[in-house]
């Protein structure tokens, strides 16, 4: 499922990020060893190196232009798992997919998941990645125990949590170091089914007032927004929510009685290379977005889904980024604090008053982010979509998103990110100079560099 490459010569790759946007030329080491990846990282020359795993960072946080670039992939290994404690020991390189066929058998899941499993460890730690429970858990650093890291020096750190250096690597995109290892928490589970109530919100008021309702009610929440719908309908959306299901909520004739802990994930065919753009234009979304909306029940509880079609449900469909043409697509995720419900309302509106087709948009809200500088997530709202390339003023149009996110407080997520203005950053993440600061003490030479870092001068001291 790793985003495509294309050789250009021995040692030289062009590469892009889920979004197949701003793609960028690099040579490409896939270390084995934390040995090999030491030699990389002191070989790497003057336009430095970063990490990668699988490609499903969206934007460019993975790429390095003229650089080096380490695909994790080969250090893959589940070094120790403590089924006592519910703790997994494993290399940066091994998927949340891997670990789920580990160790769901062994009744426990990973505590955090984004939108796909196909994500490495190291990835999801760089990124600090959310999932839909990130109301009820956080991120996923805050379930990371010890990291190993290697540092511009060339040693390897053991980081722990409360240290300013772990807390720069939660969420740093990799610009600290690599990371070769993590310990995590896990979460006990019972089955490999989720109990989901699912219910229609009639516009954005209704549906902001069910999500708040609710509360920590439930582990898993998410709402599938139409960013089409005008008018009355503004923000009208199917919301679901779902809790692990435990052993004896299974009807007495279920088949997962006999195998409560099998994880079977479906597959569909991959799409051609291409799609007709037209698939998701504006038409073939708001069809779409209509069948959906009209197609979920007004109400319905205790319906039981298979954890992968219920969190990971595009995963079934390989390479699935090719619906959006040939161009890709650009993706656009924000959040803005509790008590700016109004610049969430202007936004959605704004959306669907330029009727731009938005396929499977989605609204959750979160509770306390990391403590990262960078990290993403803070008490609020969250909004994420994804537009085709190519859209008439599409980039102009986002950039005025991007200013009232940031007057409301709000921010993008940067790991899914190719086009946010650099003198918007600050505003957004106004502990950037802390980052930079450590940074430069870390890294005096700039080894760790990405193309996102460079086009945000992430790395530059005001």
């Amino acid at each position: 499922m790793a985003v495509e490459t294309h050789v250009l010569d021995d040692d030289c790759v062009t590469l892009s990020g889920w979004g197949r946007t701003a793609p960028s030329l690099a040579r490409v080491y896939r270390p084995r060893g934390h040995a090999e990846a030491a030699d990389a990282v002191r070989a790497c020359g003057p336009r430095g190196v970063i990490a990668r795993g699988l490609g499903r960072a969206h934007g460019d946080a993975a790429q390095n232009a003229g650089g080096t670039v380490l695909d994790m992939t080969g250090l893959d290994r589940i070094l120790a798992v403590d089924t006592t404690a519910g703790l997994v020991d494993c290399e940066a390189g091994v998927t949340l997919h891997r670990l789920t066929e580990a160790l769901l058998p062994l009744g426990w899941f990973v505590p955090v998941t984004p939108g796909t499993r196909y994500a490495t460890v190291g990835g999801a730690v760089a990124a600090d990645a959310h999932g839909a429970n990130q109301h009820v858990s956080g991120s996923f650093g805050r379930h990371v125990t010890a990291l190993r890291l290697l540092t511009a020096d060339g040693e390897i750190r053991t980081v722990l949590p409360g240290t300013p250096l772990f807390d720069a690597t939660t969420g740093g995109l990799g610009l600290t170091g690599v990371i070769l290892s993590a310990t995590l928490r896990l979460l006990p589970v019972e089955t490999s089914l989720v109990s989901v109530d699912t219910e229609r919100a009639r516009d954005l008021d209704d549906l902001m007032d069910r999500l708040t309702a609710t509360g920590h009610r439930h582990r898993y929440s998410v709402a599938l927004i139409d960013l089409r719908a005008r008018g009355a309908a503004t923000g009208r959306a199917v919301l679901t929510r779902g809790d692990h299901a435990p052993y004896d909520a299974l009807p007495r004739r279920h088949r997962a009685r006999r195998a409560p802990l099998a994880f079977r994930p479906a597959r569909l065919p991959a799409p051609p290379p291409y799609v007709p753009g037209a698939l998701l234009g504006r038409t073939g979304v708001g069809l779409l977005n209509e069948l959906r909306y009209r197609a979920a029940a007004r109400e319905s509880t205790g319906h039981l889904r298979s954890l992968d079609g219920f969190l990971h449900p595009l995963d079934g469909i390989p390479h699935w980024n090719r619906l959006y043409g040939r161009e890709g697509f650009v993706p656009y995720r924000f959040v803005v604090p509790y008590g700016q419900e109004e610049v969430l309302r202007r936004v959605v509106r704004r959306i669907a008053d330029r009727r731009l087709p938005a396929f499977r948009a989605t609204l959750q809200h979160f509770g306390a982010g990391g403590p990262g500088p960078l990290s993403f997530a803070l008490p609020g709202w969250t909004l994420a979509l994804g537009l085709p390339t190519g859209l008439p003023g599409l980039g102009a149009f986002l950039d005025t998103l991007d200013e009232e996110v940031a007057g409301a407080g709000g921010r993008v997520c940067l790991a899914e990110d190719s086009r946010v203005r650099p003198e918007t950053l600050t505003a957004m993440y106004p502990r950037l100079d802390e980052f930079r600061a450590l940074r430069a003490a870390l890294d005096p030479r700039s080894l760790f560099t990405s193309d996102l870092s460079r086009r945000l001068g992430i790395q530059e001291l005001p």
